[in-house]
């Protein structure tokens, strides 16, 4: 039987609402900036949560603590006839709106306004302080970053990874990109991302929270 408490599942909706929306968004607005009309014409280029979230990833979300959002639509043509490099940072856009997501929001933790010791000793509770929302915010805005830029397709972090590789190197992602799903499914099942992630994200709670 899940155990999620009220105020968990109120700091899981904030973070559903904002960090995968912004995400989407920042690819949405990076790809319009490039040139790509593709994502506002599919109505992507916007803020409102309902245009971006996939239900299975937002359920994931909530009872997990991770998820995801529908992928913006995006013509690399169009992209490429304003620059080479368009798609990279179109991909690229998306984890970074997170990283300055959580750095923004652990801003009140580094100047000592709130302390960590609220979110490990609180009392239990039905709403959520604001110590633990933003942790939660933090916690899962970097873990979205973490886990969008492993290169592997579809993830943001295969297209940023074959944009600096050598043109020989390309030819072998592209080889390998058919098989990407399959391998971030395996991946998943044996709890190797885990493994890659959580020294990242620890060192990175540590650079942003001191």
């Amino acid at each position: 039987m899940l155990n999620l408490d009220p105020a968990t599942l109120i700091s899981r909706l904030f973070v559903l609402f904002t960090a995968l929306t912004m995400h989407e968004f920042a690819h949405a607005w990076t790809a319009n900036y490039f040139g790509d009309d593709t994502p506002r014409l599919n109505g992507r280029l916007t803020l409102n949560p309902l245009a971006h979230l996939d239900p299975i990833g937002s359920l994931l979300l909530i009872v997990a603590g991770f998820g995801w959002a529908k992928p913006v639509p995006v013509n690399p043509y169009a992209l490429r006839r304003r620059s080479e490099s368009a798609l990279m940072w179109v991909s690229l856009a998306g984890p970074l709106s997170n990283f300055l997501l959580a750095a923004i929001a652990a801003i009140p933790f580094r100047v000592g306004l709130l302390s960590l010791y609220d979110v490990y000793f609180s009392a239990p509770h039905i709403l959520p302080s604001l110590a633990e929302l933003l942790w939660t915010f933090i916690v899962v805005n970097l873990a979205l970053m973490l886990f969008n830029l492993i290169p592997i397709y579809p993830l943001d972090g295969e297209k940023v990874v074959t944009y600096f590789l050598p043109p020989q190197w390309q030819d072998t992602f592209e080889q390998i990109r058919p098989y990407g799903p399959m391998l971030l499914m395996a991946l998943m099942f044996f709890g190797v991302f885990s493994w890659i992630i959580n020294p990242s994200l620890s060192l990175l709670l540590r650079l942003l929270l001191g």
